[in-house]
């Protein structure tokens, strides 16, 4: 006897094998540079030239979003500034060189900003493309053929309505009242990073990435145009291959990008600073509210803004298990997460329950799941939860004798730490300690009471993600 916590065989849940992990889709953030552009400009905009304000409210181009178009929208809280930043993938212009499409544009990328009633703080979330998300009806708007109510990619929205309609998406989704947007593209991109004299990123080790034409040596180094567009595009030569990296790797490069918009060398050099400028307004396309003028009364109360209180998340996901290749968001955290920007609570303020001293990882946590009940697929199902939380699922089946009446949570005493940890993510539960091993595993038996994982609160990880200061060279 082992009491279940140990490699003893387990038979496969209802004679079936568990699915394999699914492959996961990139989505690209070339907006990633508008913010550097909207927090760099609304502190730099006022040192410059009376002169200049002409020339760059002469840059920019505008966009027209029909309120009629927009539908009911939710109220506007306060005095905190939410600006919708999207990323095109265009290839007209000077941005054929990146490939043919047949369609027009899409949105690679979809960020709100949330900038504070104070302009002292400021919280990016960042929506995977790919998200599996109900849609709303948008009507057909300059040749574009509109949108019916359905559960799609949140980025078909720009496909079927343009801007208009991913603004009425976001803000159906959120319920956060969004102000103004803007639209970059590869070239402005580009451009934004070669006025500033390029941007200085870490590489642990050498990269030579032919998809995204990029070969850098290892080390810390400044990259400009092309290199730098490579190196936010590579994925399969850095780190893990995964997204998850890749979009890492892209917050740390818009921290450095952020880091010397707003510096000082940046500020008392006029030269640089006016390029800079001139280069980000060139590079965008706005909602006609969106002008110099704003961006000035934006810079009239950000001079407190620094790189530490700039902070970038992503709003909480998971890879759905239903349509491969494709997430969904995890709730109630992605509404914890809205609610809070919606109503402008500070999250140094919001009631976010953290782990407990003492507490083991529960990366660290290995569980067995065994399905005690009559239910098919059960098992695979606590897994899969159990697995968004955190947990290291290293085997799934059916329990001997079943059916179990009562969930259990099985543990040695040298697992006695690990248990509540476990426990506490769990509606119901009893414990059941075994004293013939030695193992720190759990075994988890769903029992016919079961009622399924806690819903977990937003954590102080998912609301803090990344803020301006870090540095590629030195972040874990």
């Amino acid at each position: 006897m082992n009491g279940g916590l140990v490699d003893a065989p387990v038979r496969p849940e209802g004679g079936t094998e568990r699915p394999p992990g699914r492959r996961r889709r990139p989505w690209m953030t070339w907006v990633w540079c508008l913010v550097a552009a909207v927090t760099g400009v609304a502190v730099a905009v006022t040192v410059t030239l009376v002169g200049a304000y002409a020339k760059l409210s002469g840059n920019i181009r505008h966009d027209d979003v029909p309120t009629a178009d927009l539908g009911a929208r939710p109220a506007k809280v306060g005095k905190a500034l939410n600006i919708l930043l999207v990323g095109s993938d265009t290839r007209a212009g000077a941005n054929i060189k990146y490939g043919h499409r047949e369609y027009g544009e899409r949105t690679d990328t979809i960020i709100l900003a949330h900038l504070s009633p104070q302009r002292d703080n400021a919280l990016l979330i960042s929506f995977p493309r790919d998200s599996l998300v109900a849609l709303p009806s948008c009507p057909p708007r300059k040749g574009l053929p509109g949108q019916r109510a359905h559960v799609g990619m949140i980025n078909e929205s720009f496909n079927f309505g343009g801007i208009a309609c991913t603004w009425k998406t976001v803000e159906t989704l959120t319920g956060i009242h969004i102000d103004h947007f803007a639209k970059v593209d590869f070239t402005g991109f580009k451009s934004m990073v070669n006025a500033l004299g390029g941007v200085e990123v870490c590489v642990p080790k050498p990269i030579d990435d032919p998809k995204a034409l990029l070969k850098l040596p290892a080390g810390r180094q400044t990259l400009k145009g092309e290199q730098a567009l490579g190196y936010v595009r590579a994925r399969y030569s850095l780190g893990d291959g995964s997204d998850i990296g890749r979009i890492q790797r892209q917050q740390m490069f818009i921290a450095s990008m952020v880091k010397k918009a707003m510096s000082g060398a940046t500020l008392t050099d006029p030269a640089k600073l006016f390029g800079f400028l001139d280069a980000a307004t060139k590079s965008v396309t706005t909602d006609p509210g969106l002008t110099i003028g704003v961006l000035r009364e934006l810079a009239a109360g950000a001079q407190g803004l620094t790189a530490g209180n700039i902070r970038f998340v992503t709003t909480p996901w998971r890879y759905s298990l239903t349509q491969p290749g494709r997430v969904e968001w995890v709730q109630p955290q992605a509404k914890q997460l809205f609610r809070l920007v919606a109503t402008d609570t500070k999250i140094k303020g919001a009631h976010i329950q953290t782990g407990r001293q003492g507490d083991v990882p529960k990366s660290k946590i290995e569980v067995v799941v065994r399905n005690g009940t009559t239910r098919s697929g059960l098992a695979a199902q606590v897994a899969s939860d159990l697995e968004k939380r955190g947990y290291s699922v290293v085997r799934v089946g059916d329990a001997p004798d079943k059916p179990y009446p009562k969930t259990q949570v099985r543990f040695s005493a040298n697992g006695k730490t690990r248990a509540p940890t476990l426990a506490r993510d769990l509606v119901t539960f009893r414990y059941a300690e075994v004293s013939d091993t030695t193992t720190t595993r759990l075994v988890l038996i769903v029992g016919d009471d079961w009622k399924g994982v806690k819903p977990a609160p937003v954590s102080q990880k998912e609301l803090k993600g990344i803020d301006a200061t870090q540095d590629s060279c030195s972040a874990d």
